[in-house]
């Protein structure tokens, strides 16, 4: 099964849709608002409707006015009425009625805009809102129930379908519930078996039960919104700033956080007011070079903590007084500043004011912070105001934003305006005044949407989000699978997950009563003082026998300067900071008997101390343990293996040498506490969860399915297919590797017959049975002989389903 490489067609293709000359995008905010005020708004904007034209947001730009035209053509600026009416001569005709014509820059902002397709800021209209949630929650009383619909969710769903005059959508069928839930609140397919039990038990609480037991999953659940939070906190392994040190990951935190269930405002507290480990959020991303001062890392701050968690924009309030909102270019520097170690001079369009901010925050009723403080300590005022179970905006920002996942659309649309109004404020208020009174759990915010009815209900055949401003809620909607849960899904039918995660996270609970690992590993060198010259390398060797085969095997090593350790020769792991340990999972490199580690170490350019410290965990399939550790038995030499850690015959050196234990091991003391922490995974049971896509770092594959690289934090991902996903999803080489590899697999556990592989690719992609027509089109697929390769090609085919691809 092989993918077809036309390099030169897709880059001929690929010149010709590149214009010769690209133009500058158009901002928005910056661009075309000040113009449309400017020329249009006395007539078309607030309550102006001058010909029943209004400009006030997008939707009724393009509505047009009493004619019936549309204002605008998405996409073609010679075919759009706004464009022949300031471009036309005829007094009647010509826009502005008064007044000079446009200029010719206007016309062309105004033309290529509308070529651009018309790009309009979410949540953006001219008239503003009149509405803004007040800063406490408001008492709802919670019509009574119907027909035994008690859930608050249901209750006032309910009411407002009958005020609104919409008819209860139907239940959802248990296989369509048990798909949908599963992938909601774990991220992973239910197993076959899971559905037919589900589907068999006749108890009327099942999907309560369901819903509870897959919350209790604690590490299928974290590892599921790590995704979510990943996302929300701009928190990943590579890119932007990893580089240069300017950014640090959030990983190990943020994974021990949700598998734990971290009160959320506790949560938020320890990334506001951070520790070591949690930090990596606020200090944002130290960018190369000189950047614009809406870019700096106290802006960064501001900018973050407004949208994450209170649904507030502060991006264009970083330039200027905001176009969209009512927040200042001074309320977002004021809130910069308490993260600032130094003075805050206000930049408007990066031109420096003069003006200096003060420490404040967003709402003085509930408190103020001491600009007088430290900003450790500003920080820690920070994180108390806003963690207030006063504070309305934090709970009803994150409970929209569960809604918005589980459902299809926020409450409030988009998630990250949070002044425009909700369709029921009155849910919106009972679902975040029940996260606070549930000591901010947010498992049980997602209990009570998912043992709703509403949230049971059945999806309509269409897909996207529905438009305009008379949005009414009418039921959940289909939704894409995010790309980690279809890269998870295609490792679940093909068992192809990698073997270890890129993340460090520790993916299970450790015996009770073990809180560390004491390493028991020496510092050695090839003297006693470690004492080496500038540049020295050298390389150290242990042999080993195991009675039987490894089942688990973690080696934890660290180094100073550098080194690499081999494993049987195979490269293992590499160490260049002697402060992080490294650990590494090593069970595939070892065998049953003799063993060898050979490891190549150096000194840095500068010389002094050098020392290398290894431990090797081992469990074996017959029940035992084994421990190999740096001490005196290891040797050492001066000379230099390959890049796999072996001489060549006939070139072994003969000077092997015991290793030294160092007398100095107290000059390394500061990494031990890590490498201790990292000597918990050696205490792994001897099968792990199957590795998420979420732990490692992200693919091309899952790049056009949408994984973005969160330079910026991202609230929603894309929900239409683009022409790149197709292409991905057709062609993409490690994809065709997995079916492959899938197809061995599926078919020496669920054949050889093609009826039984066609049954169970359905049972466990879809969760049903497929009808008489896709079973005949299926065996057709798969021959009367079924092989790895047409195994393959049937799972692909079905995995490209949008069946398969929609969460419904």
């Amino acid at each position: 099964m092989k993918t077809t490489n036309h390099v030169s067609a897709l880059a001929s293709w690929a010149v010709l849709c590149i214009p010769a000359i690209p133009a500058l995008a158009i901002d928005f905010a910056h661009d075309i608002v000040p113009l449309m005020k400017k020329h249009c708004g006395e007539c078309h904007t607030g309550d102006a409707r001058q010909g029943g034209f209004s400009m006030n947001t997008r939707e009724d730009l393009l509505a047009g006015g009493d004619s019936g035209t549309p204002g605008f053509v998405e996409g073609d600026a010679v075919k759009s009425e706004i464009i022949a009416r300031i471009t036309s001569d005829d007094p009647d005709d010509r826009m502005p009625s008064e007044g000079d014509p446009l200029p010719p820059e206007a016309i062309a902002l105004l033309k290529q805009w509308i070529d651009d397709k018309a790009p309009w800021e979410p949540g953006f209209a001219f008239q503003r809102t009149t509405w803004e949630p007040p800063l406490r929650l408001r008492e709802v009383t919670l019509p009574p129930p119907e027909g035994g619909r008690i859930n608050p969710v249901d209750r006032l769903v309910d009411f407002y379908w009958q005020k609104q005059g919409v008819p209860r959508p139907p239940r959802s069928d248990d296989r369509t519930f048990i798909r949908r839930v599963s992938l909601d609140l774990v991220g992973l397919l239910p197993t076959p078996e899971r559905v037919e039990a589900f589907v068999a038990d006749s108890a009327p609480d099942k999907r309560a039960r369901l819903v509870r037991e897959l919350l209790d999953d604690r590490f299928a659940y974290a590892e599921h919104w790590m995704t979510f939070w990943n996302d929300l906190l701009r928190n990943d392994y590579t890119g932007t700033g990893f580089i240069t040190g300017g950014r640090r990951q959030i990983t190990a935190w943020l994974h021990r956080a949700l598998v734990h269930n971290k009160p959320f405002d506790r949560f938020v507290s320890e990334l506001i007011a951070p520790t070591d480990e949690s930090r990596g959020f606020m200090d944002g991303i130290v960018w190369r070079g000189t950047v614009n001062a809406s870019q700096t890392v106290p802006i960064q701050f501001a900018q973050n903590v407004g949208q994450t968690f209170l649904g507030i924009n502060l991006k264009c309030a970083s330039c200027h007084d905001s176009f969209v909102d009512r927040w200042t270019l001074k309320q977002t520097y004021d809130l910069a500043a308490i993260s600032s170690a130094a003075p805050l001079e206000l930049h408007r369009c990066d031109k420096a004011t003069g003006t200096q901010a003060t420490p404040a925050w967003l709402f003085e009723e509930l408190g103020e912070v001491d600009p007088a403080a430290p900003p450790s300590q500003r920080l820690e005022q920070l994180a108390a105001l806003m963690t207030k179970p006063d504070n309305g905006w934090l709970s009803r920002n994150l409970v929209n934003r569960l809604w918005h996942r589980l459902i299809g659309r926020g409450l409030v649309h988009p998630v990250d305006s949070l002044r425009l109004p909700p369709w029921s404020e009155d849910l919106l208020d009972v679902l975040a005044a029940d996260l606070v009174k549930a000591h901010w759990d947010v498992k049980h915010v997602l209990e009570t949407i998912c043992t709703s009815e509403t949230y049971g209900a059945a999806t309509p055949a269409v897909t996207g989000q529905p438009q305009g401003t008379g949005y009414v809620f009418r039921g959940p909607l289909p939704r894409r699978m995010t790309a980690e849960q279809f890269t998870d899904a295609v490792w679940q039918l093909t068992s192809t997950a990698p073997p270890k995660p890129d993340a460090e996270v520790l993916r299970f609970d450790p015996p009770a009563g073990t809180d560390a690992v004491q390493p028991v590993g020496a510092w050695i060198w090839s003297n006693d003082l470690a004492a080496s010259p500038p540049g020295e390398r050298l390389t150290f060797r242990k042999s080993f026998d195991l009675p039987a085969e490894a089942v688990h095997g973690v080696a934890v090593f660290a180094a100073d300067n550098e080194a690499t350790v081999f494993v049987n020769g195979k490269p293992a792991t590499k160490s260049t900071d002697w402060t992080q340990p490294v650990m590494e999972l090593v069970t595939s490199d070892l065998r049953k008997g003799a063993n060898e580690i050979v490891v190549t170490a150096a000194n840095g350019a500068a010389g002094g101390p050098a020392a290398l410290c290894i431990e090797l965990r081992v469990k074996t399939a017959d029940g035992g343990t084994l421990t190999i550790a740096t001490d005196g038995s290891w040797q050492w030499t001066t000379a230099q293996p390959d890049g796999r850690g072996a001489f060549k015959k006939g070139q072994e050196p003969t000077d092997w040498a015991p290793a030294v234990v160092v007398k100095t091991q107290s000059t390394w003391h500061a990494g031990m506490a890590d490498f201790a922490a990292k000597l918990l995974y050696a205490l792994a049971p001897d099968t792990l969860p199957m590795v998420r896509a979420v732990l490692v770092k992200g693919t091309a594959l899952m790049a056009a399915l949408g994984r973005p690289n969160r330079d910026q934090v991202v609230t929603s991902r894309p929900n239409d297919l683009t022409t790149l996903e197709a292409i991905q999803l057709a062609n993409e080489q490690s994809l065709a590797d997995e079916f492959s590899r899938g197809g061995a697999a599926i078919l020496q556990a669920h054949g050889p017959t093609a009826d039984a592989i066609v049954a169970w690719i359905y049972a466990a992609a879809l969760g049903r049975k497929p009808t008489p027509e896709e079973a005949q089109a299926a065996r057709d697929l798969l021959g009367e002989t079924p092989s790895k390769d047409s195994v393959a090609d049937c799972l692909w085919a079905i995995v490209m389903l949008p069946e398969f691809q929609l969460i419904r």
